[in-house]
């Protein structure tokens, strides 16, 4: 092949590569927009349990979940705050929850690798790094919040502090570019099933899931065989030479981005295809958790009104929930890495235990425990203590069903 053969087969394939990267963007706003119209009044009616701060965590993370943004729950959980319906002492579990209904976008983008074993697991792994992170910095701070609000304390301390500030918007560049593709097939099913947001949902979200699934594969392969050793030259080399500059391209792209789920998604199928490792990635991750809680600062900004700074102490709550997680939990990286190691490695032996996982984890107990709370908090604490040995006999009984009778070849 000539040198002008090969520049322009580069030239190609660099745009092909973009084109697929495009479309996996816009096809992770699509999920978004099709959980938005399953689940949005859905969602608002869940804040009305969420008056007692113990299943207001489940109510962030079911809904969250539903509706694929934390960004949507924050914002809601903002003006109910600034409205009065909730207390910031209440609304602090919600913004906790949604911090770990926000990772369900990164299973469902690892699920896009099941065919391939080995990069099923390195993806699954790299997907629910997060989730342990978050989950991890949960248990930590919610039975503490609870008990002596040092959140609370800690944010209406910095919200003093930022008491004189005016309001300011910022628009994403990347939300710029996909919108059109987005909110086109959004007015689309509009048009052809008016009255009939389910299936338009249903309709959205099967679309989205084809086109994630299939720009993931060619994109995944295109890595491979054409700029393997180039991209991680300039990954390994320069964006994540390091853990604070690893840190530091993780706040910025998700503070340009405005989405942890879509930074944290990127990264999936690039430690699936064995450019970066898990632990290259966790820093990353600690960065777009902190970065994605800059748009509810600027977006909280714009609430403030005489006497009422509610807003920006949310805001401020999510951000220094992140900030003390990553103080803890990136020196004991070795915890949450080390669990999301083993969750890939059972994925690994049966590729239907990621389903249960995110099924059980983000829906069952949630949906569960919000519903026992309408009989008493005696009987949710006694379903979570039930439901630990049950979930794990049951994760472990129906995927060796599935796996046998489904068998992924």
């Amino acid at each position: 092949m000539t040198k002008k053969n090969a520049a322009i087969n580069v030239v190609a394939k660099v745009f092909v590569t973009w084109m697929l990267l495009y479309c996996f963007l816009a096809s992770i706003s699509l999920i978004e927009t099709a959980f938005r119209l399953f689940g949005q009044d859905f969602a608002e009616k869940l804040f009305m349990f969420a008056g007692n701060r113990f299943i207001g965590l489940f109510v962030g993370t079911l809904s969250t979940a539903i509706i694929q943004s934390s960004s949507c729950t924050t914002s809601i959980v903002v003006g109910l705050v600034g409205g009065g319906v909730l207390e910031i002492r209440q609304a602090i579990p919600i913004i906790m929850g949604a911090n770990i209904g926000t990772t369900i976008t990164n299973t469902l983008v690892a699920h896009g690798h099941i065919t391939r074993k080995e990069e099923f697991r390195r993806a699954t792994e790299a997907a629910t790094v997060h989730d342990m992170f978050n989950l991890l910095t949960v248990i930590t701070f919610f039975p503490l919040e609870l008990m002596f609000g040092p959140l609370e304390k800690a944010a209406t301390i910095a919200t003093q502090a930022f008491g004189d500030i005016g309001g300011t918007t910022f628009t994403s560049p990347v939300k710029m570019v996909i919108s059109p593709a987005t909110s086109g097939a959004e007015r689309l099913m509009t048009f052809l099933l008016p009255g009939h947001p389910a299936v338009q949902a249903a309709i959205v979200l099967a679309f989205a899931l084809i086109v994630l699934f299939l720009s993931l594969i060619f994109l995944v392969k295109i890595l491979k065989s054409l700029v393997l050793v180039r991209v991680e030259a300039f990954f390994g080399s320069f964006l994540f030479r390091n853990a604070a500059i690893s840190l530091l391209v993780g706040l910025l792209l998700t503070s340009l981005v405005q989405s942890s789920s879509v930074t944290t998604s990127l990264v999936v199928p690039m430690v699936a295809a064995g450019i970066l490792s898990l632990e290259q990635i966790y820093p990353y991750t600690l960065g777009a958790n902190m970065g994605t809680t800059v748009t509810a600062m600027l977006a909280s900004l714009a609430t403030v009104s005489a006497g009422n700074m509610n807003g920006v102490t949310i805001a401020f709550a999510h951000l220094l929930f992140n900030i003390f997680g990553t103080a803890i939990y990136y020196p004991l990286r070795f915890i949450p890495i080390g669990l999301a190691r083993e969750l890939g490695r059972r994925t690994a032996q049966n590729r239907f235990f990621l389903v249960l996982y995110l099924v059980v984890v983000f829906f069952y107990i949630p949906g569960i425990c919000i519903y026992l709370s309408e009989f008493g908090l005696t009987r949710v604490a006694a379903f979570l203590l039930a439901a630990l040995p049950i979930t794990i006999f049951l994760f472990a009984a129906v995927s060796r069903v599935l796996e046998k009778r489904l068998r992924v070849k």
